[in-house]
């Protein structure tokens, strides 16, 4: 049997980059994949539904969550996010890693399940940064600025439960610290024992 693919779970406050990263290492790496989650929310100008995510709704998303169809799921800003397992699992058993681009409560989550899952944090280098970025990309009303914004501290204090964490000051710079983590993570002994067919080298 071949080797699993790796599970990346990816977090850090809105604005922080995680999304344009995610896409950067997915450009020179295409046998990473992208799990694209659902969500409740009214689509943002220009994404588009399956892609940027699977635009639901409140009914759907709530029929879908009793089946138990979600892999993580957690309420946001008035609104339901989750990652929909089916697909992620047969990636991981193909040997296809993934990306989960996902909130902190959804990621604590999956830690539960899969400790074996690499979770890396991505951070802004300041606050006043990354309040320019959310300002600039122009897709939120004022109010959901402050409620992302006044949220910060507290996603911040979540930062030990990962196992890596990125300082986004450049993008270029940041997907080479995942490419490099990726790399080890690829390289640790009990993944290469499972490569070479076994639990033992003796």
């Amino acid at each position: 049997m071949g080797e699993e693919g790796l599970l990346l779970v990816i977090s850090g406050p809105s604005g922080a980059g995680k999304g344009t990263i995610c896409k950067e290492i997915m450009s020179k790496h295409p046998h990473i994949s992208y799990s694209v989650s659902a969500t409740t929310r009214e689509p943002r100008k220009g994404e588009v539904d399956g892609v940027n995510y699977h635009f639901l709704s409140k009914e759907r998303f709530e029929e879908m969550l009793q089946r138990g169809d979600f892999l993580e799921w957690a309420k946001v800003y008035d609104n339901y996010y989750g990652t929909p397992k089916e697909k992620v699992m047969k990636y991981l058993k193909e040997g296809e890693d993934i990306v989960l681009e996902i909130d902190i409560q959804g990621a604590l989550q999956i830690k539960q399940d899969f400790p074996d899952g690499i979770f890396i944090f991505i951070v802004p280098p300041s606050l006043e940064e990354l309040k320019e970025r959310i300002v600039n990309r122009g897709t939120d009303s004022e109010e959901v600025i402050k409620k992302r914004l006044s949220s910060v501290h507290e996603e911040l204090g979540y930062v030990d439960k990962y196992d890596y964490v990125i300082l986004n000051d450049d993008v270029e710079n940041a997907a080479k610290k995942m490419e490099s983590i990726i790399l080890a993570e690829k390289c640790r002994p009990c993944r290469t024992k499972k490569l070479l067919g076994g639990d033992s080298y003796d």
